[in-house]
């Protein structure tokens, strides 16, 4: 117990996370703080070409090694797996209705890059090193979760029909797969593998050297976001609000126990841990407002980045960690 306050406090002093705190604090006594939607979009843009490329060049190092194979393999099955968990706690204990319970599930199912990105320097500033294929896992659970979404809200729903607004289900799987974010990670994963170590030597120091204090803005920004969203509490209900603490623990559960079985180290397991814990609030959002346009927006953006993000950034990231050692 001691050990957690203290890698609790550690995360927490760690100026990426008091980053995050400020921008809490400056959107809670109604600052004017902010920043620029073009701003946001490119350190986001950023941020994914850094980890892309970072996985990449492990990748290239590591090949398409049988590990690789199963790392991902294990991701799509986190990705399929998780959803259908939350779907069925909201459908039947929760009484949401298909619509609503899927779009959240297809939520959870998926990943938050920026919470991967914030337990990756956590594992930096301890010192601890971590498979760089995980970033693999990361590129392929985001569609695997949005199509188990909308089969769940397709066959529960009576009559209901993901694609009900005109959309055809291709259109849908498009804007899932070709999302800005997606592609950005996706390309500088392959770039970091076609180059390997000659990306270090010639783009290394923008885009390695600079990621924590790029990084720390975006956490700011998120931090804006977050707090904004709090006041939603009263919306999604207590309930609701108990799932968003309660469903990371059950996907964090789940990817430390893959992270186990696929022999990762403890810096691997703690990300998968974070992947099957954390849930998505950029690229699902606008692919699940085409296809279930019925669905609720403040639920699943609610729970996602008012509740589950800073619960995973301040208690998750160092509890995972702890128990990926303890399995260790």
């Amino acid at each position: 117990m001691n050990e957690f306050i203290q890698q609790s406090m550690n995360n927490l002093l760690s100026p990426v996370i008091l980053f995050f705190a400020l921008g809490w604090i400056a959107a809670a006594v109604r600052s004017d703080l902010h920043l620029p939607e073009a701003m946001v979009r490119g350190i986001s843009y950023y941020l994914m070409a850094s980890i892309g490329l970072k996985g990449g060049i492990e990748l290239s190092h590591e090949g398409w090694a049988p590990a690789v194979v199963f790392a991902m393999a294990a991701g799509i099955l986190l990705g399929l797996v998780i959803p259908m968990i939350a779907f069925f706690i909201l459908r039947w204990l929760g009484r949401l209705s298909a619509v609503d319970a899927a779009n959240i599930a297809a939520h959870y199912g998926s990943v938050s890059a920026v919470t991967f990105l914030t337990a990756s320097a956590f594992l930096t500033r301890q010192g601890v090193e971590y498979e760089g294929y995980a970033i693999a896992m990361m590129a392929v659970m985001e569609l695997p979760a949005i199509a188990t979404g909308l089969l769940l809200a397709r066959f529960f729903e009576h009559g209901g029909n993901p694609s009900e607004n005109g959309t055809p289900m291709t259109e849908i799987m498009r804007e899932a797969i070709f999302n800005g974010s997606v592609v950005i990670l996706v390309g500088g994963m392959i770039i970091g593998a076609v180059t390997g170590d000659k990306a270090v030597e010639t783009v290394g120091p923008f885009f390695f050297n600079l990621f924590q204090g790029i990084l720390s803005f975006f956490l700011l920004h998120m931090g804006i976001e977050a707090s904004r969203r709090f006041a939603d509490f009263r919306q999604v209900g207590r309930f609701l609000t108990g799932f968003g603490l309660v469903m990371p623990l059950i996907g964090g559960a789940l990817g430390l126990l893959a992270g186990r079985l696929l022999g990762l180290s403890v810096g691997g397991t703690t990300l998968v841990a974070i992947l099957g814990a954390s849930a998505s609030y950029i690229a699902v959002p606008a692919a699940m407002h085409i296809a279930l346009p019925k669905a609720n927006p403040t639920y699943s953006i609610t729970l996602a980045l008012g509740i589950t993000f800073p619960f995973n950034v301040i208690v998750g990231i160092p509890l995972y960690f702890l128990i990926a050692q303890w399995l260790h």
